[in-house]
């Protein structure tokens, strides 16, 4: 589109091919400058839009240019069929902090704004952490603020022996293309991008999304999670780690969305209001298997069918954890983890020795567990054996010993 544009239309260095129908993928651009002047050079064509997303950027219809939508299967029959795979999803405590975040006159979040409260070391240290406990090691897309994010988290996860690759929009097409290749034979395990892998970006074997940008955009919501949903052989789902709380703000992605051509309403997650508008939190556990469902809706797990009035609300406990974990669950999940954590940290001092041969002071897995969880072990854990570290958790400290390296050099 934008190589016609530029010759046919703002240079008129050549002619526009004639055409009686003219098809337009990715069709939710089709309200952009080069889309609408090259549409209008075909006033006598038929007009055919391919979207998953048919909404501009802030909801609204396309009803200018389109008059009827043909909608084909939504996701969650899709997911029946075998073509997607369902999520699982992960989500913070409670979303980012946004207040005093304006938005812009696109109806998203102002980037430099965002950014600033986004690109925090604690925030991106989270991303870290909960990347190695929950992805599974699978091929990972991380969508960030903006670039100086991106290159961030990136930079965090190749401290922590994570191989991890950024793009954006400059990333010049040869080594986008070497990336890329990486990613899909799995030499790189990560790549962080900003604003280029939404769309038009197809790796079934893709298994983890993170959203580390948050966005008032249904559709760029949908657009990113949709990366990690196509079906590959051996793929039973998709994980998403949901550092934005877009998940609570556009709910899952085989809600059925009512998708409209007035330019002057919006596409809408009926399903997901109503949620809202009925309790503070819509995700609730199955009774029978404890798998994360909608409010409302059966277990795709196990098959339960929920009584006529639903089951309770549940909060999540400090941790990000898998939607759907009660809230006596999560708190144990949580002191489990703190518990095993601190434990490893016993057994890596008591069989690690540092560089110049001397051993780790008995108080060194007290302080590193204050330093990560900003409070004391309790007492009674104290005189416990320590256990072989994780993965995980020797990655934590080496990202800590970095840190201090580099502070201490300076």
């Amino acid at each position: 589109m934008q190589t016609l544009h530029c010759r046919a239309v703002r240079l008129k260095i050549m002619e526009l091919p004639p055409a009686e129908i003219v098809i337009v993928d990715e069709a939710h651009h089709i309200r952009a400058r080069t889309y609408e002047e090259t549409i209008q050079q075909y006033p006598n064509a038929t007009i055919i839009g391919l979207t998953a997303t048919p909404c501009r950027g802030d909801g609204r219809g396309l009803g200018n240019v389109f008059d009827v939508i043909v909608e084909a299967p939504p996701v969650a029959e899709l997911i029946k069929l075998g073509k997607l795979v369902p999520a699982r999803i992960f989500v913070p405590p409670a979303p980012p902090d946004l207040s005093g975040v304006e938005t812009a006159k696109t109806g998203d979040y102002v980037i430099k704004q965002l950014e600033a409260r986004m690109n925090t070391n604690a925030l991106v240290g989270d991303i870290v952490e909960h990347w190695l406990r929950h992805a599974e090691r699978r091929r990972t897309v991380i969508f960030a603020v903006d670039v100086a994010h991106s290159v961030h988290i990136m930079r965090e996860l190749v401290k922590s022996g994570v191989k991890a690759d950024h793009l954006d929009g400059n990333t010049p097409q040869g080594e986008r293309d070497a990336i890329l290749a990486r990613l899909a034979s799995g030499e790189t395990e990560v790549v962080t991008n900003c604003a280029v892998l939404t769309e038009g970006f197809d790796l079934p074997d893709l298994g983890c999304i993170v959203l580390a940008r948050p966005t008032k955009s249904l559709l760029l919501y949908l657009q990113m999670i949709g990366r990690g949903l196509r079906f590959a052989e051996g793929k039973t789902n998709c994980i998403i780690l949901d550092h934005a709380g877009a998940a609570n703000r556009h709910g899952r992605p085989e809600d059925k969305i009512k998708w409209t051509l007035e330019v002057d309403e919006k596409a809408t997650n009926k399903e997901h209001e109503a949620r809202k508008t009925d309790h503070k939190d819509p995700f609730v556990d199955c009774p029978q298997c404890g798998e994360m469902r909608l409010r409302g809706f059966g277990c795709d797990a196990c098959g339960w069918a929920p009584a006529p009035r639903s089951q309770g609300i549940d909060h999540i406990d400090e941790n990000l954890i898998e939607l759907g974990k009660r809230q006596e669950a999560a708190r144990r999940e949580q002191e489990q983890h703190r518990h095993t954590f601190y434990l490893e940290l016993k057994g890596y001092a008591a069989t690690v020795r540092r560089k110049d041969g001397s051993t780790y002071s008995p108080g060194w897995a007290y302080h590193k567990f204050i330093e990560k969880f900003g409070d004391r072990p309790p007492y009674r854990w104290k005189d416990e054996r320590g256990i072989p570290p994780s993965d995980a958790t020797l990655r934590w400290i080496k990202s800590r010993n970095i840190a201090w390296a580099k502070a201490n050099a300076a």
